[in-house]
């Protein structure tokens, strides 16, 4: 199994309007094959002093994969492509962390 944590920073104030991008993306993501998770999350308010916010232009795409075989065809999918076509100029940085279990 492949973990994706893919970590967005929109432009300021674009995150509302990138995440409405994504959620529209996700079902699509959802039936391909090998996709086992796959979901964005922003911080809880008021977590705790132990907390590290990513803040609020900023938000992680959550993911699990059978394989990196099937990662690799979501990455090249044609909605994938809209979808970062889309959204390109809205944000200011994405890192992409690929792992697998420990």
């Amino acid at each position: 199994m492949i973990h994706i944590l893919a970590m967005i920073t929109t432009k300021p104030g674009l995150r509302a309007e990138v995440l409405e991008s994504f959620k529209a993306n996700v079902p699509a993501v959802l039936e391909e094959d090998g996709c086992i998770e796959y979901g964005a999350a922003i911080d809880i308010p008021d977590a705790g002093s132990f907390q590290t916010e990513l803040g609020e232009d900023s938000f992680v795409v959550i993911e699990k994969w059978a394989s990196i075989d099937a990662l690799m065809a979501h990455a090249g999918s044609a909605h994938m492509k809209a979808y970062a076509a889309k959204t390109k100029d809205k944000l200011a940085n994405r890192v992409i962390h690929i792992l697998s279990p420990a």
